[in-house]
């Protein structure tokens, strides 16, 4: 008996584990959306368009892009460790920048440094702890990695527009706040068991490349990862500007919490389908990406704030299901020691959308108004997330991962 409640105890302290090291991912998260309330206080304030608004929201995928064509590649040759906590201390670098910004070039740089860190906790952070899960624990690791990404970046706009609006500093308080994650987030980050890394030749900055057998588990999570997530990034970086400027709610608490409820839907649908088989996870984030710009649409044609809630919410659904669908199929299909690397691939192939298509939303909306480009946008994506349903559906077989 005793014997039985030990091996109890050591299998929650195992799991607990797990969800201790997607902590760091959390916290990092937490500083990638945290701005998206606070643009129409700085647009306010430094007088720039949508166009620009867009322009700065994509330096953060530039930055991201960036880490990913290195950290992945770092981390599994020399370790999680020496990309993360350097990573973490650019996030706070980026908060004091965000914290004291009085121009449009000053947000620019904080969102690049943000986008590196991020970069590095998507491939560096989410396979370190797959690293802790091991290879009895890979479907929970998925999860918690997932589940701490989308929860994170959903957090960080909730507890922005309640503090902007709550109290002194609006632009300030939060990334003070975010700075004491961030240390938690480094102390744990020093204290895991991490294996080190595996060596390797060959160039450390690289397109991230994938062996064979895991190429197409990156595939079909990109295929609709990559709409779930753009039509998400549309949402954090438009939304605050379609919610004032055309809906005509200009309450900065409900903007974050919009974005809040938009990540909560993404990592509720995680625990979900979690039992799901993977081609159904895959082919439901198509499917609630497509509604979702269909409800986009519809919000601008009839001026309504409980549709864009809509296409928001089922926006995060198809992230959500999309990131853990790939991340699932990639933890069963690669190697431990490629495993950062097609991390790093699938993120590459999901922002790279993410950054090209807000932004040129952004600039469409400068040219011919924010109702043409954005459905404009909605269209775009939502045939993307189509193609990606048809190419989930004649490949997914390939793919043996869990189902």
């Amino acid at each position: 008996m005793s014997t039985l409640v030990a091996s109890e105890v050591e299998i929650t302290e195992r799991n607990g584990a797990v969800w201790l090291a997607a902590w760091p991912v959390l916290a990092v998260f937490v500083l990638s959306n945290a701005p998206t309330p606070l643009y129409v206080v700085w647009q306010h304030q430094l007088g720039f368009s949508s166009g620009v608004l867009t322009a700065v929201f994509a330096c953060y995928i530039a930055g991201l892009l960036g880490a990913l064509l290195v950290a992945g590649v770092v981390s599994d040759r020399v370790g999680r460790k020496p990309v993360l906590l350097p990573a973490v201390i650019l996030a706070m670098l980026a908060c004091v920048l965000f914290a004291t910004a009085n121009s449009v070039a000053v947000l620019a740089i904080a969102r690049l440094l943000t986008g590196i860190a991020v970069g590095a906790a998507v491939s560096a952070g989410m396979a370190a702890v797959t690293d802790i899960g091991g290879r009895h624990r890979k479907r929970l690791a998925a999860l918690a990695a997932s589940s701490a990404m989308v929860l994170g970046a959903g957090f960080g706009p909730l507890l922005a527009g309640v503090l902007s609006q709550t109290v002194p500093g609006p632009t300030v308080t939060i990334f003070v706040v975010e700075i004491v994650l961030l240390a938690s987030a480094f102390v744990v980050v020093a204290r895991l068991d991490l294996p080190k890394g595996a060596g390797g030749r060959g160039p450390w900055i690289r397109i991230p490349a994938v062996a064979p057998g895991g190429r197409t588990a990156v595939l079909l999570g990109i295929a609709v990862f990559a709409p779930g997530i753009t039509a998400t990034s549309f949402v954090l970086s438009l939304g605050p500007s379609l919610l004032s400027n055309l809906l005509g709610a200009t309450n900065r608490v409900l903007a974050g919490g919009l974005a809040f409820v938009m990540f909560l839907g993404a990592t509720g649908i995680q625990f979900a389908v979690r039992r799901l088989r993977l081609r159904a996870i895959l082919l439901g984030s198509a499917a609630a990406t497509l509604l979702s710009m269909v409800a986009l649409a519809s919000a601008l044609r009839l001026s309504s704030i409980a549709l864009f809630a809509a296409a928001a919410i089922l926006a995060g659904t198809g992230q959500g299901m999309g990131q853990f669908g790939g991340l699932t199929a990639i933890s069963a299909n690669v190697a431990a020691d490629r495993l950062a690397e097609a991390n790093a691939a699938q993120n590459v192939g999901g922002y790279l959308p993410a950054a090209v298509l807000p932004l040129s939303a952004g600039f469409l909306s400068d040219a011919i108004g924010l109702p043409a480009g954005s459905t404009t946008f909605a269209g775009v994506v939502g045939a993307a997330a189509v193609a990606g349903a048809i190419f989930v559906a004649t490949r997914a077989a390939a793919a043996t991962g869990p189902r």
